[in-house]
């Protein structure tokens, strides 16, 4: 997702999303959705009126019953996964050689991994942990604990991590070391005493993110199994089993993730990528272009959008789409080709028609290419992440500017944010009476209370502390 920046680009079929945008008439091809404005680019032309929401149930049917399946045969009686099992499963799923005698990778042989990279991709490593480090540690100080006074005593809340923390990372067609950084870094950051990091068919560079995160345990299965596995904890392994789960997947994760969701916490159930770039005249063509395709090549079922208050700049930037897309190679072009298929540019009568119809998608990322983008992008309510201005390229935000890249899909960006420490951090509150006269008037209204509910018991427990009954008692 990536709520999230990567989908397993080796999903070949159409996964279910959490929600999807849709022209609100049929569209099965290309040719079919061009009927209705004919264009000779690549991306659909639609009016506003034909945009809508069309909610789905994050969790694909099918895909939820092989991940019940799979977490079925792996679990034990104690509850745990049985170790032999998950390698058995691994092996079957392509997750690990079929002469594999274990499913994790040692610090040792990550560390190896990081030591084997180029001077410039160490660097570009290193550089990019610092800025998302920086960045969720900021966050981290944002919120501290707090105590306020209550009649005749104090009351507060406290701010502490959770143990253990589970990061998915896809493996398939493209690494993630990004996604590593992203969700080890920010549970590390947020806290969190242990790591568990969770990759298949991890590349030398998924290992050496895995190193520089500072992974304490790396898994190298994926799918339910590595989801279930890290939820459970594997019978006679010493890793914990884990607090919150995070990070994007495929239908299989998200699927497991809803399992395996109240045991333990989640950060989302994610479904296509997506960007949505609002633009005006003074937009470089080239250079949304080039966003949209990013985008595009994600995923054959990810979605780039495009809403401008100019007509001759959507076919501008359609013609760039074209030929660049074109110049990609493969299998980026095949799969950008297919994602826009299903993506689509929408001429706006004003820029304040682009933010209505941006809000009512609510996009994963956002970006802001006009005359005064800040102020645009201010007025905007609902999205993932924001990039504001033509150098603010959603790239940047995928490869570590410093806020993270793991944000809300399908419009759940109107009523969530993207990962942050905040997902691992527990706020508890407490309460402490030290002067019960002072506390009197709390009790007599907790007794009235009570008894408005038909709590009994509630408003005795409450009289009990109560003053005025202690003086009316036999």
């Amino acid at each position: 997702n990536l709520l999230l920046i990567h989908q397993l680009a080796i999903i070949v079929s159409v996964i279910q999303p959490v929600a999807s945008f849709s022209i609100n008439v049929p569209f099965i091809t290309t040719t079919t959705a061009r009927k209705m404005t004919a264009n000779s680019g690549i991306l659909n032309r639609v009016t506003p009126d034909k945009v809508a929401l069309e909610i789905k149930d994050p969790v694909d049917p099918k895909a939820l019953e092989q991940a019940t399946a799979i977490i079925d045969e792996l679990k034990q009686a104690n509850g745990k996964v049985n170790k032999d099992k998950l390698l058995e499963v691994g092996k079957r799923l392509g997750d690990v050689p079929a002469d594999a005698t274990g499913f994790t990778v040692t610090k040792e042989e990550c560390k190896a991994a990081f030591d084997g990279l180029s001077d410039q991709e160490r660097t570009a490593l290193v550089n990019i942990h610092q800025r998302v480090k920086a960045f969720a540690e900021m966050q981290r100080q944002s919120v501290t604990d707090m105590e306020m006074d209550i009649p005749g005593g104090k009351a507060g809340h406290t701010v502490s991590p959770c143990k253990a923390a589970g990061c998915y990372a896809p493996g398939g067609r493209y690494p993630l070391p990004s996604s590593v950084i992203m969700t080890a870094v920010t549970a590390r950051a947020a806290g969190c005493e242990t790591v568990v990091l969770a990759s298949p068919k991890p590349a030398p560079i998924t290992l050496a993110a895995g190193y520089i995160a500072g992974a304490d345990y790396f898994l190298c299965v994926g799918g339910a199994q590595a989801i279930a596995a890290m939820a459970y904890g594997i019978d006679g392994h010493d890793m914990p089993s884990c607090n919150v789960i995070c990070g994007p997947g495929n239908k299989w994760v998200t699927a497991a993730k809803s399992i395996v969701s109240g045991y333990c916490g989640i950060d989302m159930l994610a479904g296509p990528s997506e960007v949505l770039v609002i633009c005006d005249e003074t937009a470089n063509a080239k250079v949304v272009a080039a966003d949209l395709i990013a985008q595009a090549e994600h995923d054959v079922v990810a979605r780039a959008i495009l809403l401008s208050t100019s007509a001759a700049l959507i076919e501008e930037i359609d013609q760039q789409v074209k030929s660049q897309v074109d110049a990609l190679p493969e299998p980026n072009r095949s799969t950008a080709g297919e994602a826009l298929k299903q993506s689509f540019a929408v001429q706006c009568d004003s820029i304040d028609h682009c933010v209505s119809i941006s809000d009512d998608i609510a996009p994963e990322h956002l970006e802001i290419q006009t005359k005064d983008a800040m102020k645009v992008g201010e007025r905007c309510a609902n999205y993932g992440g924001l990039f504001v201005g033509e150098h603010a390229a959603e790239v940047l935000g995928d490869y570590g500017a410093g806020p993270n890249h793991t944000l809300p899909t399908g419009g759940t960006g109107r009523h969530t944010g993207g990962l942050s420490v905040f997902n691992f951090l527990r706020i508890r509150t407490w309460m402490r009476v030290d002067d019960a006269t002072a506390s009197q008037g709390m009790v007599d209204d907790s007794i009235t209370m009570a008894r408005l509910e038909g709590l009994e018991g509630h408003a005795r427990a409450a009289e009990t502390r109560s003053h005025k009954k202690a003086k009316t008692a036999p």
